[in-house]
Parts: C-alpha cells; structure tokens; sequence
C-alpha cells in the first residue's frame, strides 16, 4: 500500500445516507441495481451499485450507507451515476455495504 498525506485524504468527501429507492439494471455490463440515496441537506443522489450478489432489492430501501460525494458523474449504461457507494469483498464475489452501527444525520461526513 501506498502512503498518502492527509490533506489528500481529506480531499475525499465520504457521506452518509439513506436508500430511499432501488430498481433493477438490466442494461448494465455486471450485475447492479440503480440506487436512489437521501442525503439530507445534499439531497438524494443516484448511484449504480453492483451489489446484486449478496442484497434483494426489496432489502435495500431504508438501509444506511457510506458513499463518496465529490466524485464526477459516471455515466453507466446511459444511467448517471453521481456517488460512489463504499463497500468491501464479501462471500462468493459479493460486496457487504459499509455503513454505520447506529443512526447518524444523513448527509454526515465521514472523517
């Protein structure tokens, strides 16, 4: 791993927020859903997320995650995607979700 100065570190905005709507991603290369996430006072934000492995859609709606905020928009099978949701390698391939263990303000930052 390399090493970084916190001032680049601190240049990544990290947020937490709220799933408040998913839709399937037929069009997308790998397996995804289109995600729509509140983040309070930075409002809801959509996302692609290949999370369709180890999460039902049906599952997601409410859930809290972590994203970065301050990326540019990746444009994904004709589908904007304007935040980048945080996750890590799970079981079989799949990515487990970051998020936090208690209910925080949405839109809080990760520090």
């Amino acid at each position: 791993m390399g090493a970084i100065v916190y001032e680049d570190f601190a240049r990544v905005e990290m947020r937490v927020g709220r799933i408040v709507r998913v839709e399937d991603f037929p069009a997308a290369r790998q397996p995804a859903y289109k995600l729509w996430i509140d983040f309070g006072p930075y409002g809801v934000r959509p996302s692609s997320a290949q999370i369709t492995r180890l999460y039902r859609k049906e599952d997601l709606p409410g859930r809290l995650v972590v994203a970065v905020t301050n990326l540019p928009p990746k444009r994904i099978a004709g589908f904007v995607s304007e935040v980048l949701v945080l996750g890590v390698d799970g079981p079989e391939g799949g990515v487990v979700l970051l998020r936090p263990d208690a209910e925080v303000a949405l839109g809080s930052r990760v520090y």
